[in-house]
This record gives C-alpha cells, sequence and structure tokens, in this order.
C-alpha cells in the first residue's frame, strides 16, 4: 500500500479572500496572473518547507511543485531560515543555468519566516537581475499551495512527523522524489510527472 499515492477527496471549493493584511516587500497572490492561477503555463511554482522534529532547529526539507505538471523537487537544508531558503534557490540557479528564469517564472510561498527573504529569492545571484516572481499567500491559508500540500502529505508517507530529517540521506530524499514523479497520475492523464516535465525542459 506504501507505493499506491493516497486517494484524493473530494476538492473543497475556497472563496479567495480579498484583503492581504501582511507587511511584507512580496506580492501578494491577489495580483498572481491568471495563467498561473488556471495553470494554463509552464514554469509556475508552490514552495513550502517540511520539518522533522516538531522542536529544535534542525535539518529541514524544501518543496517544490511545479503547478501544471506536478514535478516535484526536494532538498535538504541544514535549517529553516531564509538565508537556507535563497542558498537553495541559488544552488538551483547553478543547475539550469540560463534557463532557470524561464523554468521557475515564479514561486508561490506561506508566510513562514524562512521566505521573507524576498528580494533574496527574486534576485539572481550571478547577474543582480529578476530571476523569478515571488507570491505570497494569505495567512493561514495552505489552501492556495494546494499542489504542495497534497505533496508535502505523500512525502510524509515516507518521513512520518516527528522524525529528524538527520535521518535521512541525500540518496533517501532522491528516492522519494523520483518515486513521486514517476508514478503516473490520475490528474495527468495517468502520464508521469517526469515525462511532462522533461517535454518542456526541451523546449527551453
Amino acid at each position: 500500500l506504501k507505493n499506491l499515492p493516497e486517494k484524493r477527496k473530494g476538492e473543497k471549493k475556497h472563496k479567495r479572500k480579498t484583503t492581504q493584511k501582511r507587511a511584507t516587500k512580496g506580492e501578494s497572490i491577489e495580483n498572481r496572473l491568471e495563467e498561473i492561477d488556471t495553470r494554463e503555463t509552464f514554469g509556475h511554482w508552490e514552495m513550502d518547507t517540511v520539518i522533522g522534529k516538531a522542536k529544535g532547529k534542525g535539518q529541514v526539507l524544501l518543496v517544490l511543485t511545479e503547478r501544471s505538471t506536478r514535478q516535484e523537487i526536494i532538498m535538504k537544508l541544514r535549517h529553516k531560515t531564509a538565508a537556507e531558503v535563497v542558498h537553495a534557490l541559488n544552488r538551483l540557479e547553478r543547475r539550469y543555468g540560463r534557463r532557470f528564469p524561464l523554468l521557475f517564472k515564479s514561486i508561490t510561498v506561506d508566510n513562514g519566516a524562512e521566505f521573507m527573504d524576498c528580494t533574496g529569492m527574486e534576485k539572481s545571484y550571478r547577474s543582480k537581475a529578476q530571476r523569478t516572481k515571488i507570491y505570497y499567500c494569505h495567512p493561514y491559508s495552505a489552501w492556495e499551495r494546494g499542489s504542495n500540500e497534497n505533496a508535502n502529505a505523500m512525502i510524509r508517507r515516507f518521513i512520518p512527523k516527528g522524525t529528524p530529517i538527520e535521518n535521512y540521506s541525500e540518496q533517501d530524499i532522491q528516492r522519494i522524489q523520483d518515486w513521486m514523479n514517476r508514478y503516473p497520475r490520475k490528474i495527468l492523464d495517468y502520464k508521469c510527472s517526469d515525462d511532462l516535465f522533461l517535454a518542456h525542459l526541451k523546449t527551453l
């Protein structure tokens, strides 16, 4: 049973909030382009962290979910801090090079302290130009990153709550990521996200 995805419950309809009461330098999800909301275009992501221990300052996972293909990127962070998140995005920029702005057109995050360095996340570490656009959800509105939340729940099947992330190697995390990206999904017409993602990647 562990190798099968959980059956999704009926989707709840949520009414988008019309005000964003949060002091931040970032852009509210209210101003996100409609094509992102409808998943019409490739390259728009949701991002969150998955913690191990309920308390403490140990390692965490940074989880990115591409909205149209449901591709998952899971990265280990030494700490749940804004600096570690920026460092992780820098690593991704080094991996994808000039394709990064085309691959990561936007990233939607919550209001966690680890995502408060909007400038650091948006700015290229190489050219200092803007490499992506960050949007912030409303507080206490996890459903605004629904695909990301579903991915986190899937990860919890392999890494239960309260289990230190330090117990899992980079190879363990890679196996979890590969499993998530390689199983056929009904929402993708029974294709796997790897196939869809790589097809888009070849066009960039």
